[in-house]
């Protein structure tokens, strides 16, 4: 049973074709860019985006995806890796500009230029981009996908669930921009206020996965009527995917909101902004 877990992989042919042209067109950016900006965009920004698309890969591809009907927790693993590790592995890779510089010239010309230079465009991206409501996109579709009758209805249609999986990385790719303020974003808002945004987050994955891990009856019937893989009962199962959502969920925001309060408590910083007020 365990190799065949292992080797349940089943590579969606459309999304992966995509998936790696992307990492083409952003190594081919990355190179390109790095001939006049090397100090901003050093290795390990292309090791991101290559890890953020690889985790991509492994969410639509691999046993996460094959098992997600038959296991609440691979279900659950699976939108951890769509909603917080490769959205922010991809944010932290400054995606915008090799991406651009990758592009063939006609395309950038043509089609992308016009379009990145239209004013609605560029006002809908910071409206998205900020704080509120990308807070809002992300925890309620978040919340609205694991409501019993949408959650069932994706298992139930193979393209809703495909919907929901994009709905959730690109609301958390939002989410994530704002935190990790990628190059040549810029961002006024006081930093602090990063703080309550990751926080209260924190508080609406804890409500959620508390309420899976102590619930007295399945919450999503269809798992209570699939053969038990590994003979787990379907409440266990239910109450392993709400403690490794409760646990990694609170690693991806609390990790972050502790090294943002280090960075602006450090000695270096707080000098700065005395020396702005004293002068």
């Amino acid at each position: 049973m365990s190799d065949s877990v292992l080797l349940a992989w089943d590579f969606p042919p459309v999304v992966c074709t995509t998936l790696a042209l992307t990492a083409i067109v952003y190594t081919r950016g990355w190179i390109r860019i790095r001939r006049t900006r090397p100090a901003q965009f050093p290795p390990w920004r292309l090791f991101s985006f290559l890890a953020g698309i690889v985790s991509l890969v492994v969410a639509v591809a691999s046993p996460l995806d094959t098992f997600s009907d038959q296991l609440l927790v691979m279900h659950m693993a699976q939108h951890y890796v769509l909603m917080s590790l490769a959205p922010p592995l991809v944010v932290l890779s400054a995606p915008v500009v090799p991406m651009l510089r990758g592009l063939p010239k006609w395309m950038v010309r043509n089609i992308v230029g016009p379009l990145l230079r239209l004013s609605a465009l560029r006002a809908l991206f910071h409206g998205l981009s900020r704080l509120r409501v990308a807070w809002l996109l992300m925890n309620i579709s978040y919340l609205a996908w694991h409501v019993p009758a949408a959650y069932e209805l994706a298992l139930a249609h193979e393209n809703i669930h495909e919907v929901e999986h994009g709905i959730f990385f690109f609301t958390s790719v939002i989410f994530w921009w704002p935190i990790i303020q990628p190059w040549p974003s810029h961002f006024t808002r006081n930093r602090w206020a990063i703080l309550p945004y990751l926080v209260g987050s924190d508080v609406i994955n804890t409500a959620l996965s508390a309420f899976l891990c102590f619930a007295d009856r399945v919450v999503y019937p269809s798992y209570a009527e699939q053969p038990r893989v590994f003979g787990i009962s379907a409440m266990s199962d239910q109450a392993a995917a709400g403690a490794l959502m409760w646990v990694l969920g609170s690693i991806a925001f609390l990790i972050p909101a502790m090294a943002i309060t280090m960075q602006l408590l450090s000695p270096r910083r707080v000098q700065r902004r005395v020396r702005a007020v004293q002068s």
